[in-house]
């Protein structure tokens, strides 16, 4: 059965995508974030990434191999999962290494301290 989703198999689907591509680039985007990484190397990895997560599925479960919509699907997916990831850890890398500077105001962002020279940071 075929899915928007999925190729053949949903149970492949949800364990090769869901699961280990989402393991993979999350993981992915935390070493990206502590080797200062940028984004468009980020990217990269995601895109070799969903190629490798599209081949387990056809290799695996029988899903096509070619397909631009589930390759499509699996990028957006995995790109998005490592994206967070980043944001996540570079994050706590801001906040934690420059602490005297930058407060942290969520999961995903941080700000200059109030008090902190604004001199430094330009």
């Amino acid at each position: 059965m075929m899915g928007f989703l999925y190729d053949t198999s949903l149970a492949g689907f949800i364990i090769l995508t869901l699961l280990l591509g989402s393991a993979a680039a999350w993981s992915t985007g935390r070493a990206c974030a502590l080797t200062w990484r940028p984004l468009p190397v980020l990217i990269w990895f995601a895109f070799l990434l969903s190629v490798v997560v599209r081949f387990l599925g056809f290799a695996l479960y029988g899903g096509t191999l070619l397909s631009i919509q589930h390759w499509l699907v699996a990028f957006v997916w995995l790109a998005g999962v490592a994206l967070v990831g980043w944001r996540v850890t570079r994050t706590a890398q801001m906040t934690s290494q420059y602490r005297w500077l930058y407060e942290k105001t969520s999961p995903f962002g941080w700000r200059l301290r109030p008090g902190a020279d604004d001199s430094i940071v330009n």
